[in-house]
């Protein structure tokens, strides 16, 4: 077939697409009606969740599979938007991770509101402004971020999904080469977790922290001899051009995001649950608490110690366990735990995210 044929088919398939939006769109706003008449939430994670799992399984593989999820996330959030915007709030400004970590959750088309700090976040979805938040609360390299552990602590919000990213470092810079770089600008976190490649690329470069990845960006963007260090999407956003790719130094290196809302997430038979608990001062009391766990056959894979913030030396501990709150097994073991610990607090029963593929 010559090469104008083709093109003639392709631009049918296009119209046939195009075609299927449209009605998609139709129907999209009668589901909006229905559901407004059932006062049903106009957005269901959930089922956006398993929508697109199933998109997945179901292809032949002929159209990239990681390209599924993000064409038909794209038509979920224009469709969506139809019906009733989706108002999320993310640490920014936009250009950083966590921005990108909200459009991988929502899409292009939900109403978008940065906040300038984590805990600006949290008090955008405990006050409603915002329905849903999004913040970082684990990097695989440099360990927790304090200031998400206390936000879900102190309530008011609970964990509906997370969202595990890898974290792609890109030097973006004007000049024409590294030689003319002069000056790093970026984030403390991002220049610490690219640190081994810096010195070994640009070890008589000057380095500039920065409130963020994004204000990097826009400063290297004012600089002829300056680059910056930040995600692909602030050197888009801002049109600086990206002279190396993932150069942090450790491969593996990821950031664990989580959707924060009023309501955790039902059972879907795949889940995390989240909880922070406090001791008695007493000795073997920690190992008694994770006995407990233990013997109920519930598998804790992460447990941390943080400052409760109420005393000099008083700790409060942060475990994350495989299973929903609501599994029986768990229930149980929750139900020891509250009558042998002065305090537990839910933080959120949600679907477990997929890690990125190495």
């Amino acid at each position: 077939m010559a090469l104008d044929d083709l093109r003639l088919a392709i631009d049918g398939i296009d119209d046939e697409i195009l075609s299927l939006l449209e009605r998609r769109a139709e129907i999209a706003r009668d589901v909006a009606k229905a559901k407004r008449a059932s006062h049903v939430p106009t957005y269901d994670p959930e089922r956006e969740r398993a929508v697109l799992d199933r998109l997945e399984a179901k292809s032949a593989g002929r159209f990239p599979r990681e390209a599924i999820r993000a064409v038909f996330r794209e038509v979920m959030s224009a469709c969506l938007a139809l019906q009733e915007p989706v108002k999320v709030s993310f640490l920014g400004p936009e250009g950083t991770f966590t921005h990108a970590a909200a459009r991988e959750l929502f899409g292009l088309a939900a109403r978008y509101s940065e906040a300038t700090t984590i805990d600006g976040v949290f008090d955008a979805v405990r006050r409603g402004d915002s329905m849903y938040g999004v913040v970082p609360i684990e990097n695989s390299t440099e360990g927790s971020v304090t200031s998400a552990i206390d936000g879900l602590i102190d309530g008011g919000v609970m964990i509906r999904r997370e969202l595990v990213l890898e974290i792609g470092h890109c030097l973006m810079s004007a000049a024409n080469g590294l030689t003319q770089i002069e000056r790093v600008y970026s984030h403390p976190q991002a220049l610490a977790q690219c640190r081994e490649w810096l010195g070994k690329h640009l070890a008589g470069a000057q380095l500039v922290q920065t409130p963020s990845t994004s204000a990097a960006a826009r400063e290297a963007l004012a600089d002829a001899t300056g680059a910056a260090i930040g995600s692909r999407l602030a050197a888009e956003l801002f049109g600086v051009p990206v002279l190396r790719e993932n150069i942090q130094d450790r491969v593996e290196n990821a950031t664990r995001f989580v959707m924060l809302a009023s309501d955790d997430a039902p059972r879907t038979g795949h889940d995390k649950t989240t909880l922070a608990f406090a001791i008695q001062e007493s000795r073997g009391a920690l190992r008694r608490v994770l006995e407990i766990f233990d013997d109920a056959g519930v598998n804790l894979t992460r447990i941390e110690s943080r400052p409760s913030r109420r005393r000099v030396w008083d700790y409060v501990f942060l475990a994350d366990l495989e299973g929903h709150r609501e599994d029986p097994h768990i229930v149980a073991a929750l139900a020891t735990v509250a009558h042998r610990c002065p305090m537990l607090k839910i933080l959120g029963s949600y679907p477990r995210g997929d890690l990125p593929r190495p």
